[in-house]
């Protein structure tokens, strides 16, 4: 049986300071493909592979869970932008079906690939700025690691 510490906890000023992190300027970082502490060092090792800690600041990147949300996102923006250029396009003009699809399949595959590797990185810095995901140096007592 584990014993738990009823000891209480006292909070001051200083265990309160914690590093301050900008949400915009992480995401930014994280969509340059950049370590969102520094600004400086690479986020990827492959296209969508994370390196395992930044070579100038050394910030470990291994906590970061972003597993499906890219995708769900990049599906979200180039369908934005695709569709009602296909509606506007197919309204005004007529266009054998062969020239849609031979334009639209392309823009839609080549936007979606140039896409998911600053939407990925734009997530691991949202997710280090609100510490998320293990990116918190001062975990709350109790809850196991990920």
């Amino acid at each position: 049986m584990v014993t738990m510490s009823t000891a209480p906890k006292i909070w001051t000023r200083e265990t309160g300071l914690v590093e301050k992190r900008d949400l915009w300027t992480a995401m930014k970082r994280g969509f340059r493909g950049r370590c969102p502490r520094c600004g400086e060092g690479k986020l990827f090792r492959a296209f969508l592979k994370t390196a395992d800690n930044c070579s100038s600041c050394g910030l470990d990147f291994t906590p970061h869970r972003a597993d499906d949300l890219p995708a769900y996102l990049v599906i979200v923006i180039v369908g934005h932008i695709v569709v009602p250029a296909v509606l506007w396009i197919e309204t005004n003009y007529t266009t054998p079906v062969w020239i849609s699809f031979a334009a639209y399949l392309p823009f839609t595959f080549v936007a979606s690939l140039a896409l998911l590797q600053p939407v990925k990185g734009a997530v691991v810095g949202l997710q280090w700025a609100l510490r998320m995901h293990g990116f918190d140096e001062n975990p709350p007592d109790g809850i196991p690691p990920v």
